[in-house]
């Protein structure tokens, strides 16, 4: 007979402990425990559970692995041998803490993911991310563990969200600064620059995450000893990649306007990182000149695509920009292809000599550059 115990949760809500023991042989051969929120729900729980268990079979099948999920995610996170990102790491952490974690793998249907997914307080496209990284879960769980985890259950949920509208795909920002703001943020990080010696150079890595096109991780991660003066290019370890990170290396081309922008940077003695900052800082910097100067929804990746764009409006072909981008896949780069041909919109810009006058580094940039367009 099963027995039901009260405890407090941690958020001081009451669950109600459900517990069956089955001994055969005067030894305890089988036990098992579920939470509910209500007193009721557990007694029906065990008066249908030990009917199960009665079952000819019943109780072999339910000796077999049949963890919490929150159990298998803890696993998942513990045998991986590839780095697990920040964002991946607090994706998986709330599932486990949230109710869909107390639930045994073989309890979990299409409805539960679809019931968490609605739960999530979030923009479809992040929700998209959740399921993502649960899915990464899931779909390792039965072939590498043997346990009873559906994936076919995750994928009816995913149709089922995606046709309410629950995820989505971001949208393509389209984002570009004007010359006005771009002078705003500069002269306000030089006078930051000018007053405190010791903050981020946000002065040099803005006009560098447009001319090179990096992004805000990879900015903060290059090394002078990475660095091709003689070939204009520089190897960015890790690069984002859907389905690789760690260990993700590219060379990128550098033009001429990046190119002067490092050339202009002084390199601290004994420090390898050209930027020696965290993102957090720089993203920290970035969001409160934006705020301070009145420059509305404008984010650092908005950056980079000024930067693409402006390779596009120059003429490049695909796998010109993707020479300097990084991307291996032209598909993401296909949204560029309408753009017409402008011209340098940076050529003449009063910036680009203040801050980096041009000299012989320069120079050797431009003929490459001239020599591979």
């Amino acid at each position: 007979m099963g027995t039901i115990s009260v405890r407090e949760r941690k958020d001081k809500s009451i669950g109600y402990t459900a517990q069956i023991r089955l001994k055969r042989g005067g030894r305890v051969a089988y036990t098992e425990a579920r939470t509910f929120d209500r007193r009721q729900a557990a007694a029906a729980w065990i008066i249908k559970r030990e009917k199960e268990l009665g079952r000819p079979g019943g109780l072999e099948a339910a000796a077999q692995a049949d963890p919490l999920f929150s159990e298998v995610i803890g696993k998942y996170v513990r045998e991986s041998i590839k780095v697990i990102g920040r964002t991946k790491a607090q994706v998986l952490n709330a599932v486990a803490q949230a109710p869909i974690g107390e639930k045994r793998c073989s309890e979990l249907g299409s409805t539960d993911y679809v019931d968490f997914a609605k739960s999530l307080d979030v923009l479809p496209q992040t929700a998209s991310n959740y399921m993502s990284h649960i899915g990464a879960v899931v779909n390792v769980a039965r072939p590498a563990w043997g346990y009873p985890l559906s994936e076919q259950a995750l994928k009816d949920a995913g149709l089922v969200l995606s046709h309410l509208g629950h995820t989505g795909k971001s949208a393509k920002r389209e984002r570009r600064a004007s010359f006005a703001e771009l002078d705003l943020l500069l002269e306000h990080f030089v006078g930051i620059r000018r007053r405190h010696p010791n903050s981020v150079p946000m002065q040099y890595i803005v006009p560098f995450a447009i001319f090179s096109t990096r992004r805000q991780e990879e900015i903060v991660t290059i090394k002078w000893s990475n660095l091709d003066k003689d070939g204009s290019r520089i190897l960015v370890r890790d690069t984002k990649h859907p389905g690789q990170k760690i260990g993700n290396d590219v060379w990128c081309d550098l033009l001429p306007e990046a190119m002067r922008i490092l050339s202009a940077i002084p390199r601290r003695e004994g420090e390898d990182r050209i930027f020696p900052h965290t993102t957090d800082a720089v993203g920290a910097a970035f969001t409160r000149a934006c705020k301070f100067l009145q420059i509305e929804d404008f984010r650092f990746h908005d950056l980079r695509h000024e930067g693409t764009s402006w390779l596009f409006e120059q003429g490049l072909s695909i796998p010109r920009v993707a020479a300097v981008t990084g991307h291996r896949s032209w598909t993401s780069l296909k949204r560029y292809t309408h753009m017409r041909q402008t011209g340098n919109r940076f050529a003449d810009w009063p910036w680009l000599t203040r801050l980096a006058p041009a000299g012989e580094n320069t120079v050797r940039a431009e003929c490459l550059t001239q020599n591979l367009t």
